[in-house]
Order: structure tokens, then sequence, then C-alpha cells
């Protein structure tokens, strides 16, 4: 079983930053594609961005983030890292960090789930 805790979220100005972490519990962290998901109020989870196993792997975003967040992650750290720039206040909701051993944009392909972190953005 493997545990992750989010931090760094919080409430942000538009066009601000914010860089959100996951730490993971297992040292098998490694082994596990990162996904970064989030959840607006009053609308379904969907898929931010995700990075292959290893550290500097392929990563992948939505089309609504690309150019303006980073995922990256280091596995010595058992961490990844969610970059947030240039912040728009439609990117405020809860997000979360999720290990899957295969990957891709879809929730049902994650196992491992964080309780989520909080970002608002202002306008």
């Amino acid at each position: 079983q493997v545990q992750l805790v989010e931090s760094g979220g919080g409430l942000v100005q538009a066009g601000g930053a914010l860089r959100l972490s996951c730490a993971a519990s297992a040292s098998t962290f490694g082994s596990y594609v990162m996904g970064w998901f989030r959840q607006a109020p009053g609308k379904e989870r969907e898929f931010v961005s995700t990075i292959s196993p290893w550290s500097g792997g392929i990563t992948r975003y939505a089309d609504s983030v690309k150019g303006r967040f980073t995922i990256s992650r280091d596995n010595a750290k058992n961490t990844a890292y969610l970059q947030m720039n240039s912040l728009k206040p439609e990117d405020t909701a809860v997000y979360y960090c999720a290990l899957s051993p295969t990957g891709g944009v879809y929730q049902t392909a994650y196992d491992y789930w964080g309780q989520g972190t909080q970002v608002t953005v202002s306008s």
C-alpha cells in the first residue's frame, strides 16, 4: 500500500504561481507513472498531467494547462511536483496526485490517490 500526501496548495491571484508537491510513502514510487488530476466545484475530476516513472521522463498535459504547468519528479525523494504558472481563476480546484502502473488520462488506471490540496485563484 502506497500513501500519497499533497501539499503546496493555497490562495493566489490570477497570474501568480504555486508549486504542488506529492510525497509517497514507498520506495516503489519510482516504478509508477505519476498523475495529477483536479476537481473544480460542481464538476467531475479531470486529468491534468502525467510523468513516466523515471526522473526526467515523458510528460503529458491537458490542453488547458499546456505551456503553463510543469510536472516533474525526484525518485530519490519519492516526491513529484506540479509547478503551476500564469494561474487563472478557472484553475481553481482540488488537486490530486495519483500513481498508476500504466498511466494515461483515465482515473481508473490509477491505484493510489492522495487526499487532495485546494488551489484557489482569485481574479
